[in-house]
């Protein structure tokens, strides 16, 4: 069964939704549009209704950029219909994607999953690799991934309805971009992981028309060491954790249906494990 999959679109951007929409006719899914927060189009007061320049000054060492702000009202958008659901999980899209992967198995990997999740991330920031923690077999096609650090990027990802909620409670008032705050899970109480090989690409024929994030603005280098430093060891510690709490759920789903068995070997990639889950 099809959860409910979300596009974020500006109004002002038809062409991406055509092609957004052919991509995902051709996955044989439907969609409900997000109508995008236009943060250009927003005055000082709507820009400043869930955007905090204190808390900015605190936890980001840029100054958010119109884009940013309706980039991050738009994600809560969805993240609203998610919360009011009835779904235990739903799909957010941006609309400059490609689906390089068969999204029904990306579905029956995602309807597996008998634990809360929180957050998956289904695309990459446009190339950007990331070393693994661990890794877990679900599926043929996929594996469940940790990395040393979240996946940049919001392109696509699916939330369940309990991480919707805590992400709303946790953002009515932001300071971050909407993938840097995310990737501050530890404060929101949610684990993030990747589905691997990502199902989903960025179609970097399209620019970002929602972040502008090319916009120059001054950097505080010592703040933004200062951040670096913090949140580094924060999301080491973090990271472990989750991996802990990931391992616990499999020896429980173990216990309850006795189809799981592990197998921790080295990763090719550094010092990462893998565990292969079979049904």
């Amino acid at each position: 069964m099809q959860p409910p999959i979300y596009v974020i679109n500006l109004d002002r951007s038809p062409a991406r939704l055509v092609s957004c929409q052919q991509r995902l006719n051709t996955a044989k899914v439907t969609f409900e549009r997000i109508h995008a927060v236009d943060g250009a189009a927003l005055n000082d007061d709507q820009l400043h209704s869930f955007y905090s320049a204190e808390r900015n000054q605190k936890e980001y060492y840029k100054t958010l950029t119109p884009g940013e702000i309706g980039c991050y009202m738009s994600h809560r958008k969805a993240w609203q219909k998610i919360a009011s659901g009835q779904s235990r999980y739903g799909i957010v899209l941006e609309d400059d994607i490609n689906v390089v992967g068969d999204l029904s198995h990306v579905m029956q990997a995602l309807n597996s999953l008998s634990f809360n999740w929180d957050t998956i991330k289904l695309a990459p920031y446009k190339t950007t690799q990331r070393s693994i923690a661990h890794s877990v077999v679900l599926t043929e096609q996929f594996n469940l991934v940790t990395h040393t650090k979240p996946m940049t990027g919001c392109a696509a990802y699916a939330l369940t309805k309990q991480a919707a909620i805590k992400l709303l409670a946790h953002s009515t008032e932001f300071g971050r971009p909407v993938d840097t705050d995310i990737q501050h899970f530890w404060e929101k109480n949610i684990h993030v992981f990747s589905l691997m090989p990502y199902p989903i690409q960025q179609d970097l024929a399209f620019n970002s028309e929602m972040q502008d994030r090319k916009q120059r603005r001054k950097s505080h280098r010592a703040r933004r060491l200062k951040q670096q430093v913090s949140a580094f060891l924060r999301n080491k510690i973090a990271v472990k954790q989750q991996i802990r709490t990931l391992k616990a759920e499999l020896v429980n789903t173990t216990e309850t249906c006795s189809t799981v068995s592990s197998v921790i070997a080295p990763s090719a990639t550094s010092s990462s494990s893998v565990d292969y889950v079979r049904s």
